[in-house]
C-alpha cells in the first residue's frame, strides 16, 4: 500500500501554453497534471499534485523556483518546483487567458477576460493571504489574449480581441493614466513584444503580431514629446476597481526610488525609464506580413536577445525570422495540424512546438536543424500494456493503432512501432527481453524485435479475425490469440509462423488468455460465461471449464501457477484451484469500485448498477495481492489471501472528465440536456487532444453505451512490474505509473528493547559486522541497512552472508538492489551478492515466490549497470583505436 504517483506516460502534451526555465527544464501542462522534462539528461517526471480540471496556463518566474499553474476553472495553484509542493492557491474569478512573472521575479500579470490584474507574487513565507493585488487595469474592449512585460518590469504590453495593443504603466503616473494605444490591426492581437537595443540595452520597438498573419514594428521620436506639457510625476491616485488601499503603499509613492522588501532581499525599482517611455510618441515604422493564408497564426514568440520571432500557423507551419529586417531564416513543416504554442528557451536557440492535436512535443535547435526532443503520445486511450521481464521498458498499444515502447526510469519513448492498420487490443514480452508480441483488430500478431526495431514475423489466420487478447508460452515458442468475431483461439509457431492448431468451443469472444507459468495449461476466458483450461502439448484440446452466472472478463493465473482469478460482469472476483477445478473463493467487488456519475445518468452514482465490474487483472509478483480496474475512478487492491480490500486508488481529480463526480450539480442541467455537452460552434477556444468517447472498441464491453460528451474516467488495463517495485494503470488520462515511497517508513520486523540504533553503532565499533548487519535488518532502517552493507571488511562477506536469518534476505537483497544503484563500490556490492546466493541459494530456491520481487529488482540494476559498462568499454575501445591509428600515421 505504499505506493504513490511517480510518473505519467503516453501524454507529453494536451494543450496550452508551454514554459521554458532554466534554458533546459520544459515545462508543459498534461491534463490536470504538469510534466516537467530535462532536456539535458532526457528525463521527464510528472509533478504530484492535481488541479480541479484540465491546466490552461502556466508560468514560471524569472529564477525557476515558482511555478503558477491555472486551470480552465480559474483555479491555480502556486507551486515550489524544487520540492515540487504546492505553496498556496487562489481562485480568479473568470478564466484566465494569459499569466506572466515579471523579469524581477516581484509581479505577477493574469488577464482576466477583460481585464488585467498585478499580483504580488507570494514567496516562501506562510502567509494568510499570501497573492497581494497591486493594480487593475479595465481599459480593453475585448478579452485580453497576451501580455508581455519590460525588462525593467515597469511596462506592461497586452494584445486584445478588440484589435488593438495597449501599453499600460504598473506606476501610477501623473497625467499618464490611460494606457497608450497602437491601433492598424485587422484581426485579434496573438503577441505583442518589447524589443530592446543590442548596444544600450533599453527598450527600443515594439513588435505587435496578429492573427491574420501581420507584424507591425513600432518605434519612437524622443524629439516629440507626445503632447506632454510637464514633468511626469508619480501620484496616489484613488485605488482602481477591485484593488486594496492597503496594497497602494509600495506602488505609489512619492519617492523616485522605492525600496521594498521582497523575501528578505531589497529591490530597487528605477522610476527613470518609466518616464521615458512615456514622453516619447511611438509611431509606426513598418508593417510585415508572413503570407501563409488561409492559414492561420496560432502562436509566436520573441527572444529579445537575439531579435528573433517564431511564429506557428493552423497548418503546422512555423516561421523563424530574424527582426526588425523581416529577414527569413527558417519556414518549414511539422505537422499538418495546428500549433498551439511555439516558445524560445532563453538562449534563443532552442524552439519549442506544441500540437495539441496530435500530443505532440518538439524541440528544435534552429542552427543546426536538429531535434533535441521529439515526443508524441496517442491519439486515442491506451487499450494494453506490458512490462518487460527486467522492468525497465513499458510497451503500450492504443486504438490509434500505434505501439510505443517506453523507458520506465526517464519517461521516454524510444521507438514507436506503425505497422498494424487497426486498433492495438494486446501486448506481450517474451521471457529474452527483446521480442514483444502485439495482436490487433485488423487481423494479425505481430512480433517485433527491440534490437533491430523491426516487424519480423506476422501471424495471420486463414480468413480474416479480430484478435483482442494474446499469449505465449515460457518458452516463447507458442503463440496464441482470441478473438472477437470467431469465438476461436489460434495457435501458432514461432519459429516457423506456421499455424499449428485452431481451438473452437466457446461461443462469445475471447477476452482473456494466459498460460500457466508452471505447465502449458492454457486458460482462456469469454463472454459465454464459461473459462476454459486447454493443454496444447498433450493434444487433449480442453481438460477443464469453469461455468459461471455472468460473462467473465478476464482471467489471470498466479505467478505460481496455483491459481486461477477471473472477473465476471457482476463485479465480482472468482479464485479457482486449477489442479483440483474447486472455486476457492470470491470476492464481491461491486460496492468497491462503485463511484462516479456520468452526465447523462439518470440514476445516482449510489443507486446506478450499470458497468460496475473490473475489466483488468494483475497478480502481485509474490501473488498475496491483485489489483483490478475497470470502468471507474477507482483502481482497487485486495488481499488474497484474506479477501480484503486493502486500498483505492483514485486515478485522477480532473473534472474535465466525466464520472469524477459522485453528485452533479443541477444548475447544469437545462431544457436541452447537461450544460457541458451543449456544443458551441462558434467558440474558438483553443482545444486540447482529440480523446474517443467512443472509438473502435467501445462496443466489446457489454452493457456499455456511448457518451458523446467529455471523455469518461476508466482503467482498461493494469499491469504490475516483474519487481513489483511499481504498476502502471492505462487510463483516461495517459498511461499512470506508481512506484514505491521513495521516503523511509518505519516498520521494525523483529523489534526488542535492545534492537536501537545506538546498538547497531557499538557492534560496529567493536568489529562485529555480522550482529550490527542483523541489528539493522530487525530495525528495518535504509539508512542504517546500508551504513553497515559497506562497513563489512571485503575478507568478512562470505561469513557476515551465510550468518544472515533467511526472514531478512528479502530486505538485504533490496538494500543491495539500491545500493548497486547509488554507491560507486560495484565490485564490493556484487561480492555481497554472489556470497548471498551461494550461502542460501538452496533457500532461495524453495521460496522463489515470496523473493521473487526482490531478486528481479537486483537483477534489473545489474543489467542497467551491465548495459551502460558495455556501452562505456566500447566508447572507450573506438576511442583508442581511432587515437592509435592517428599517431602511427603521424
Amino acid at each position: 500500500m505504499n505506493f504513490r504517483f511517480q510518473n505519467l506516460l503516453g501524454a507529453p502534451y494536451r494543450g496550452g501554453n508551454v514554459v521554458v526555465s532554466n534554458n533546459h527544464l520544459l515545462i508543459s501542462p498534461v491534463g490536470n497534471r504538469v510534466s516537467v522534462t530535462d532536456l539535458l539528461k532526457s528525463e521527464t517526471l510528472t509533478l504530484p499534485f492535481q488541479a480541479s480540471s484540465n491546466i490552461s496556463r502556466i508560468a514560471v518566474s524569472p529564477d525557476g523556483l515558482f511555478l503558477l499553474a491555472v486551470d480552465e476553472n480559474a483555479r491555480s495553484h502556486f507551486i515550489n518546483l524544487r520540492r515540487r509542493v504546492v505553496l498556496h492557491r487562489i481562485t480568479f474569478k473568470k478564466p484566465v487567458s494569459a499569466v506572466h512573472f515579471s523579469p524581477n521575479g516581484q509581479l505577477i500579470a493574469v488577464a482576466i477576460g477583460k481585464l488585467i490584474q498585478i499580483w504580488r507574487s507570494p514567496g516562501f513565507r506562510k502567509e494568510f493571504f499570501p497573492f497581494e493585488l497591486v493594480r487593475t487595469f479595465a481599459d480593453c474592449d475585448d478579452k485580453v489574449t497576451c501580455l508581455s512585460w519590460s525588462p525593467d518590469s515597469s511596462f506592461l504590453l497586452s494584445g486584445s480581441k478588440d484589435l488593438t495593443v495597449r501599453l499600460f504603466s504598473v506606476r501610477k503616473l501623473q497625467g499618464l493614466n490611460r494606457p497608450f494605444l497602437f491601433l492598424g490591426h485587422r484581426d485579434a492581437i496573438v503577441g505583442a513584444y518589447f524589443g530592446v537595443d543590442s548596444k544600450t540595452g533599453s527598450v527600443s520597438r515594439v513588435y505587435s503580431i496578429s492573427r491574420d498573419g501581420a507584424i507591425f514594428s513600432w518605434g519612437f521620436n524622443e524629439d516629440k514629446l507626445g503632447g506632454l506639457g510637464k514633468e511626469v510625476e508619480q501620484i496616489s491616485d484613488p485605488p482602481s476597481p477591485g484593488t486594496p488601499e492597503k496594497m497602494e503603499d509600495g506602488v505609489g509613492d512619492d519617492n523616485v526610488e522605492t525600496k521594498k522588501e521582497f523575501d528578505g532581499k531589497d529591490v530597487s525599482l528605477d522610476v527613470e525609464s518609466e518616464v521615458f517611455l512615456h514622453r516619447v510618441k511611438w509611431v509606426l515604422l513598418k508593417k510585415d506580413y508572413f503570407m501563409q493564408a488561409p492559414a492561420k497564426l496560432t502562436a509566436c514568440d520573441y527572444v529579445r536577445g537575439l531579435d528573433l520571432v517564431v511564429v506557428g500557423f493552423s497548418n503546422g507551419v512555423f516561421g523563424l525570422y530574424q527582426m526588425p529586417d523581416f529577414i527569413c531564416i527558417r519556414l518549414l513543416s511539422i505537422s499538418r495540424q495546428k500549433i498551439t504554442t511555439a516558445v524560445f528557451n532563453d538562449l534563443g536557440n532552442w524552439l519549442t512546438f506544441g500540437c495539441a492535436k496530435l500530443g505532440q512535443l518538439l524541440v528544435w535547435e534552429w542552427k543546426s536543424e536538429s531535434y533535441i526532443l521529439k515526443q508524441q503520445g496517442h491519439y486515442f486511450d491506451v487499450n494494453c500494456l506490458a512490462y518487460s521481464p527486467d522492468s525497465q521498458l513499458l510497451a503500450t498499444g492504443a486504438d490509434d493503432n500505434k505501439i510505443k515502447v517506453w523507458t520506465v526510469s526517464s519517461g521516454f519513448c524510444f521507438v514507436t512501432f506503425l505497422e498494424h492498420t487497426n486498433a492495438v487490443t494486446a501486448l506481450h514480452f517474451l521471457a529474452n527481453n527483446h521480442c514483444l508480441l502485439s495482436s490487433s483488430l485488423d487481423g494479425t500478431v505481430r512480433a517485433w524485435d527491440l534490437f533491430r526495431y523491426r516487424n519480423f514475423r506476422t501471424f495471420t489466420s486463414p480468413s480474416s479475425r479480430q484478435f483482442v487478447s494474446l499469449a505465449a508460452d515460457q518458452s516463447g515458442e507458442v503463440i496464441c490469440a482470441g478473438t472477437l468475431d470467431s469465438f476461436e483461439i489460434f495457435v501458432w509457431s514461432m519459429k516457423t509462423g506456421r499455424l499449428l492448431d485452431i481451438l473452437s468451443g466457446h461461443e462469445g469472444p475471447v477476452h482473456g488468455l494466459m498460460f500457466s507459468p508452471e505447465n502449458a495449461i492454457l486458460a482462456s476466458s469469454s463472454w459465454d460465461k464459461t473459462v476454459r483450461l486447454w493443454d496444447l502439448f498433450e493434444g487433449k484440446g480442453a481438460v477443464e471449464t469453469f461455468p459461471h452466472i455472468h460473462d467473465v472478463l478476464t482471467a489471470v493465473y498466479r505467478p505460481d501457477g496455483k491459481q486461477l482469478a477471473c472477473s465476471t460482469l457482476d463485479g465480482q472476483i472468482h479464485f479457482w484451484d486449477p489442479i483440483e477445478g474447486l472455486l476457492m473463493y470470491t470476492i464481491e467487488g461491486r460496492r468497491d469500485i462503485a463511484g462516479g456519475r456520468l452526465m447523462t445518468d439518470r440514476r445516482t452514482a449510489a443507486n446506478s448498477s450499470s458497468g460496475k465490474c473490473f475489466t483488468t487483472l494483475c497478480y502481485s509478483a509474490d501473488g498475496s495481492y491483485i489489483l483490478a480496474g475497470g470502468s471507474s475512478k477507482y483502481i482497487c487492491m485486495y488481499d488474497v489471501a484474506e479477501q480484503v480490500l486493502l486500498h483505492k486508488f483514485q486515478i485522477t481529480h480532473n473534472l474535465s472528465l466525466d464520472g469524477v463526480l459522485d453528485l452533479l450539480n443541477s444548475k447544469n442541467m437545462t431544457e436541452a440536456g447537461p450544460l457541458d455537452l451543449i456544443d458551441d460552434d462558434d467558440s474558438d477556444q483553443e482545444e486540447g487532444i482529440d480523446k474517443q468517447t467512443w472509438g473502435k472498441l467501445g462496443y466489446d464491453l457489454p452493457g456499455s453505451r456511448p457518451n458523446q460528451g467529455r471523455p469518461v474516467v476508466q482503467t482498461k488495463c493494469v499491469r504490475i512490474a516483474p519487481t513489483g517495485r511499481n504498476f502502471a494503470a492505462a487510463t483516461t488520462e495517459g498511461v499512470l505509473v506508481y512506484s514505491m515511497d521513495e521516503c523511509f517508513i518505519f516498520d521494525p520486523t523483529d523489534l526488542d528493547i535492545d534492537v536501537t540504533p545506538e546498538a547497531v553503532d557499538v557492534a560496529l565499533n567493536e568489529d562485529q559486522p555480522s550482529r550490527a548487519v542483523i541489528l539493522s535488518l530487525r530495525l528495518n532502517e535504509d539508512s542504517l541497512i546500508k551504513k553497515c552493507i559497506l562497513a563489512v571488511n571485503p575478507a568478512a562477506i562470505p561469513a557476515v552472508a551465510s550468518s544472515i536469518p533467511f526472514r531478512y534476505l528479502q530486505r538485504l537483497i533490496e538494500a543491495l538492489a539500491d545500493l548497486i544503484e547509488a554507491c560507486p563500490y560495484l565490485e564490493f556490492i556484487l561480492r555481497w551478492s554472489q556470497e548471498i546466493c551461494k550461502a542460501h541459494g538452496h533457500l532461495i530456491q524453495q521460496n522463489s515466490r515470496n523473493l521473487l520481487p526482490a531478486l528481479k529488482s537486483l537483477q534489473k540494476a545489474i543489467t542497467r549497470l551491465h548495459c551502460d559498462l558495455a556501452d562505456t568499454c566500447s566508447s572507450n575501445e573506438y576511442m583508442l583505436r581511432y587515437l592509435c591509428s592517428t599517431s602511427v600515421r603521424k
